[in-house]
């Protein structure tokens, strides 16, 4: 009986097996680079599934339909003439104090990563820094300008409703509506960057709401003949006047009006990006 030849030692038993030699593993998940679709999925699923996000954005919705049809209800109960003032434009005083809550939920989209350290860990999972703030930019922002679109065109509705008085003109109600939605968005994205700049969420606050209320404020009490052109810079260019103008109903004859306002806060919010992707760029985290 002869015995089997042991095997040589050149030969692999485990040659014939699937992947190659023992220890080889090929994963069947095919691997790609990133992309800017990956980034803004992440920053989706964060920012719909915080808290702050409900909170902020609910109590804007919130307040903007109960301030705009208490306003709608009391002039109607009052019998008053809005003398030629269009009818949404009662939703002016509701959407100054919602677009606090969009600067909220602006800052801490960003500044709240600071604060737990988890910006470290969203870019080691995406060391583009500009990728990063780029998708929290455009998740923000279409959120933003989408729920406070909404609300305002829902609120304009119910107004014009409520007093029963003529419609008014397309123009109006595309800027009381998308035109609105669009400045908020934008007011949002200059907190973003700011949140980004100042990487500590209570200070950007603070500096935004400075932004929105200190210029009107400080004009109401400039009386001194010498600061008159400064005080009526100040009245034409603050948030409030600016945001009147698109809804057709100024505190001044003269200044922004019509699209201008939406295009001066456009171009803030570019130059306040622009910061924030050179902060982020140049400083460690």
């Amino acid at each position: 009986m002869t015995t089997p030849a042991a095997p040589q030692a050149h030969e692999h038993p485990q040659a014939n097996v699937p992947g190659g030699l023992l220890g080889y593993y090929e994963s069947p998940i095919p691997i790609r680079r990133a992309t800017l679709g990956d980034a803004i999925a992440s920053e989706w699923t964060k920012i719909r599934s915080v808290r702050s996000t409900l909170w902020t954005l609910g109590v804007m919705v919130v307040l903007m339909v109960a301030i705009g049809l208490m306003s709608a209800l009391l002039i109607a109960a009052a019998d008053t003439d809005l003398a030629g003032e269009p009818v949404v434009a009662l939703g002016f005083f509701g959407v100054l104090l919602g677009s606090i809550c969009v600067i909220t939920l602006g800052v801490l989209t960003i500044g709240s990563e600071y604060s737990t350290g988890m910006i470290r860990t969203t870019l080691t999972a995406c060391p583009s820094r500009a990728r990063v703030l780029t998708a929290k930019a455009i998740v923000f922002f279409l959120l933003a300008f989408v729920i406070t679109t909404v609300t305002a065109t829902v609120v304009a509705v119910f107004q014009t409703a409520i007093l029963g008085g003529g419609i008014d003109s397309g123009s109006v109600w595309l800027r009381a509506t998308v035109g609105v939605g669009l400045y908020i968005a934008a007011l949002g994205l200059v907190s973003l960057a700011v949140g980004a700049i100042i990487r500590h969420s209570a200070g950007a606050i603070t500096v935004m709401i400075a932004m929105v209320l200190l210029p009107l404020v400080l004009a109401l009490f400039m009386f001194s003949d010498s600061l008159r052109d400064l005080q009526r810079f100040l009245f034409e260019y603050s948030i409030p006047n600016q945001l009147g103008a698109l809804y057709g109903s100024t505190v001044t004859e003269t200044g922004p009006s019509g699209w201008e306002p939406l295009l001066l806060m456009l171009a803030v919010a570019a130059v306040a990006m622009g910061g924030a992707y050179l902060a982020l760029d140049r400083r460690d985290v």
